[in-house]
């Protein structure tokens, strides 16, 4: 028997996979951030305000629906026009200078993030991210080096992606699948270096800062089960695999199915009050706090899908049902941006 483990610690999903390796560890979490307007304009990534809290399903078992509890998994809890971004963390072996690759299935409503294609069994080329060349998910790959933001909506309703997709409202939430890279293509691709190491560290993408957070009752909704839909469009790089297709360790894999419960259902389940809304876009420029860019010039982007392109975005999904759902999507102008790239780059001229 395969044996593979996946844990939940401290409100971060943990996949360990010792029979392949045992640097072969990947830690993803869900962070809180701005939603960014949903108005035709482009971006900047906004900041991480920490992790989402995380539930086990089975904990909560008499208080969720039956079909949560066949799915499995863990639940957080989420408001209605809520926005988050996906963190992937592999683990850093120091010996060899190099995070552990990992191939990474997103999905929401069980349609690809990358793609659009409904879920399917196993690995699929060009249907995964890959860690730790990409570290985090903003959203849909709707184009080349832009994505539309993950923006949380009742299912139901018709916003989410699952539903403009498949015309059904079944499934919700967010849907995860992790592959780590064979152990003899690592050792081969990564070898072992002399001391001294590099310690490694990760990008920081955020902050804790007290204030940043409102509450707003316009977010409320009673709708229990969320899913995502196509918000807001933010500059951001979707790398294509740099490693071989094969390189995959498609015979070692888990998932997770991440159910989405709206906010004001999460204390009735849970008994803890859920966490407060982040502040909006407007504020927190208002603040003069800082916005994010990232980029690799090393790496091919992907260039995104007619089925995720075509997806029509909250605020155009909003005029054509006539219904109002996202409060204070005011257009703002990004003052402070900070460069994540780590590229100090020096530019040569013409010297004679």
């Amino acid at each position: 028997m395969v044996k593979t483990m996946l844990e939940l610690q401290n409100n971060q999903l943990v996949f360990n996979f010792p029979e392949v390796h045992e640097n072969a560890r990947l830690t993803i979490n869900f962070q809180r951030t701005l939603r960014i307007p949903d108005d035709g304009k482009r971006y900047p990534l906004p900041p991480g305000l920490g992790n989402f809290p995380m539930k086990h399903i089975d904990d909560h078992r008499n208080r969720i629906p039956k079909e949560w509890l066949k799915r499995g998994g863990v639940m957080i809890p989420m408001y209605q026009s809520e926005a988050l971004w996906i963190h992937f963390s592999s683990n850093y072996a120091s010996n060899r200078s190099h995070a552990y690759p990992f191939a990474i299935k997103v999905a929401t409503g069980k349609v690809s993030a990358i793609t659009g294609e409904k879920w399917e069994k196993g690995l699929n080329k060009k249907d995964y991210v890959i860690a730790p060349e990409q570290p985090w998910l903003d959203g849909y790959v709707v184009e080349k080096n832009m994505i539309r933001q993950f923006v949380a909506t009742p299912l139901g309703m018709g916003f989410t992606a699952e539903e403009q997709i498949t015309k059904k409202a079944e499934f919700g939430g967010i849907q995860i699948e992790v592959f780590p890279m064979k152990r003899e293509i690592f050792e081969k691709r990564f070898p072992v270096l002399p001391p001294p190491q590099y310690s490694g560290g990760g990008i920081i993408r955020g902050f804790s800062m007290p204030g940043v957070y409102t509450m707003s009752l316009n977010t409320i909704s009673c709708n229990a089960s969320m899913g995502m839909a196509p918000g807001g469009m933010m500059t951001q790089q979707i790398f294509d695999d740099p490693y071989n297709f094969e390189d995959w360790d498609t015979k070692y894999h888990d998932r997770c199915f991440v159910h989405l419960m709206n906010s004001m259902t999460w204390r009735a389940v849970t008994g803890e009050n859920p966490p407060i809304t982040p502040t909006t876009s407007a504020e927190y420029e208002r603040r003069g706090l800082p916005w994010f860019d990232f980029y690799n010039d090393d790496l091919k982007a992907l260039d995104g899908t007619k089925k995720l392109k075509g997806l029509k975005s909250v605020a155009k999904m909003e005029k054509k049902k006539n219904v109002k759902i996202l409060p204070e999507n005011q257009s703002v102008k990004p003052g402070k941006i900070i460069n994540l790239s780590g590229k100090n780059q020096v530019r040569d001229g013409k010297w004679v």
